[in-house]
């Protein structure tokens, strides 16, 4: 059964991805997974999205238009859901995301030492950064989408 995708439009719906897991984003620098810091980043532009396997949300995406770029974060998926290519499935989303935004290219945050990302980036074409953000822990990942 393929994932679902859905955009957290209220704050019901954003309330309920925040329900998933409350130790998401715990342990990223200067992201704490709360809902304060939800609302200041869709304040900040970004769309919530809650990635959902049945009914039931396994991750959490982030993404933000600017120009022709499309910028994505996303929560690890739920330990019970790896290793079932969900996160090939997330990304597919990301860039058909940014695809249908007429958006050609997408960049991609994530943690140092998060070295599950870094092979799934690498392994859909994506180029890291020599520069770092947040204090040099959150790596950055670019992608020029094919037309």
């Amino acid at each position: 059964m393929p994932l679902k995708f859905i955009k957290a439009s209220t704050k019901e719906d954003i309330k309920k991805v925040y329900n998933y897991n409350l130790d998401a984003f715990s342990s990223s620098p200067g992201f704490h997974w709360n809902l304060k810091n939800i609302n200041n980043e869709i304040d900040n532009g970004w769309n919530l999205y809650a990635v959902n396997k049945s009914e039931e949300t396994i991750a959490a995406i982030f993404l933000k238009k600017e120009g022709k770029n499309m910028h994505s974060k996303n929560t690890s998926i739920k330990m019970m859901y790896q290793g079932s290519g969900h996160s090939h499935e997330i990304k597919e989303f990301i860039e058909t995301n940014a695809r249908e935004n007429k958006c050609s290219q997408v960049t991609h945050y994530c943690e140092i030492d998060d070295f599950r990302t870094y092979s799934l980036n690498e392994s859909h074409g994506y180029k890291k950064l020599p520069e770092k953000s947040h204090d040099g822990t959150i790596v950055i990942w670019e992608k020029v989408l094919k037309k």
